[in-house]
């Protein structure tokens, strides 16, 4: 195809904001060609950035700022149009006024707090590593040349990439075409040669969700929610753990449940000591501190604005592996530390009660896994589960293996009768945090208090029968 003039296409942003994603969709298009990072030769060799690859670059890539503005940049091309993917901190000054002034702008921009966990992996942020000033100005001198940029937010490209996209295409005044929301994973032939050493950073492959239709949430609201994995707090749809990580490979991690009221999390330093209890009970190495975990806690909670009637799921896994397998001595990175917050009302009707069935799925004994341990190997209570669900009740009773009551697959469970208070043993049953303040209660009530074997018979003839769901398993 002989080469035409063509009109270009620039988006500005800082470092982790979707760029190489936004790239590679631009890149789909039958009438695009894309540029990765044109200005970054001239970047390294004016300001002296230390980099791994910087020699490689600088001797294989045009250096010089104008050159590339007016050869490359502007440069006659095959395609209609060019996408020129820019960092903001790479505008250097004194390149040609026509770098600002010709074709049309995008500003890709982030939240900052989720930019920064991401790029500390590769390089130790500081203001000009992230550029956010010069994104500013950049900003400032489009508008007061007349030509506003649009503006896009990562986030929205995240939550409805087609929706973004076509609203882009559309204030870019170019068609939208379906074959940017897909591509095949892995380096392209458009990236540039910096892009192998970025690339221990997981890169998104596709902005598509998954191909089956979009269920709704109990919860709407909880469709926006951030949570913390690893080290940094991400959007609900980038919340993932590695594939090699335990509790992929086998249910090896432990957790809590945990409620926030008024904002205050309830009994979190029991919570606490039952998580470092049951890893240290698995043989964990390498566990976040204290500290830590509080900090993953309330920096979540504060970022998502749950403050009040939200549940936490806090989960610390083994961690990753180096290779597939059982061992933990392939676990070599340490723990996962997740916060899942979410709002959640009551899981079950306080005001006319729920059914059960007594499950034939019996509780798991102590002398193949101590119920001590909080851990996620849950299976056993998923298979009592079923069978609330197939019986169309709200849980299911399960018993020990000598026919007693040990709790519900979700909750621990109490009884009443005649003005006393009774709840099995521990033995069997995950002794709740939920369950011990209770029994507080009932003893500082001056009730009868009793923790012994109740056989399922008790449980038909009880006055009453209770549930504690503020640490359910649902």
């Amino acid at each position: 195809m002989a080469e035409q003039e063509i009109e270009v296409i620039h988006s500005w942003s800082a470092p982790r904001s979707l760029s190489t994603s936004l790239m590679y969709s631009f890149a789909q298009r039958d009438n695009m060609e894309v540029l990765d990072e044109p200005l970054y030769p001239a970047f390294l060799r004016v300001t002296g950035f230390d980099r791994p690859y910087r020699e490689e670059i600088l001797s294989k890539i045009e250096s010089d700022g104008n050159k590339v503005v007016n050869e490359v940049i502007f440069g006659p091309g095959g395609k209609k149009y060019r996408y020129c993917k820019h960092m903001a901190k790479q505008r250097l000054p004194g390149l040609p006024d026509d770098l600002m002034k010709k074709g049309k702008h995008i500003l890709l921009i982030r939240n900052p707090l989720d930019i920064l966990p991401s790029f500390d992996k590769v390089v130790p942020p500081s203001f000009k590593e992230l550029g956010l000033a010069d994104l500013v100005t950049i900003y400032s001198e489009l508008c007061e040349l007349g030509k506003s940029p649009v503006i896009v937010d990562a986030a929205d490209l995240q939550q409805d990439p087609e929706a973004t996209l076509r609203s882009l295409c559309e204030d870019l005044d170019i068609p939208f075409q379906a074959t940017m929301l897909r591509w095949e994973a892995g380096p392209k032939p458009i990236d540039g040669l910096w892009a192998k050493w970025w690339r221990n950073v997981r890169k998104t492959s596709s902005l598509l969700k998954s191909p089956l239709p979009e269920p709704d949430l109990p919860v709407p609201a909880n469709k926006n929610l951030l949570a913390w994995v690893g080290d940094e707090i991400v959007p609900r749809d980038d919340a993932k753990v590695s594939v090699f990580d335990s509790i992929v490979q086998g249910g090896d991690g432990v957790w809590e449940g945990l409620r926030v009221y008024n904002g205050k999390v309830f009994k979190l330093e029991e919570h606490l000591d039952r998580l470092f209890d049951s890893a240290k009970a698995l043989a964990f190495n390498n566990i976040p501190t204290r500290e830590e975990v509080k900090q993953a806690i309330f920096r979540t909670l504060i970022r998502n604005g749950m403050l009040d009637n939200a549940h936490i799921r806090l989960t610390l896994t083994r961690g990753k592996k180096v290779t597939s397998g059982m061992s933990p001595a392939f676990n070599l990175y340490g723990c996962t530390l997740i916060v899942l917050p979410e709002w959640k009302p009551p899981v079950y009707d306080n005001t006319h009660g729920v059914n059960l069935v007594t499950a034939t799925t019996r509780r798991n004994s102590p002398n193949n896994l101590d119920s001590k341990i909080h851990h996620n190997n849950l299976l056993n209570n998923i298979l009592a589960k079923i069978e609330g669900n197939n019986a169309n009740t709200a849980d299911a009773i399960m018993l020990d293996k000598d026919g007693y009551v040990s709790e519900t697959n979700a909750t621990n469970i109490f009884l009443v009768k005649k003005g006393r208070v009774l709840t099995p043993h521990a033995d069997y049953c995950l002794p709740g945090i939920t369950r011990a303040t209770v029994m507080e209660l009932v003893v500082k009530e001056n009730l009868v208090l009793e923790e012994r074997r109740i056989s399922l018979s008790e449980f038909h003839t009880a006055d009453e029968v209770f549930m504690l769901i503020l640490e359910s398993l649902c």
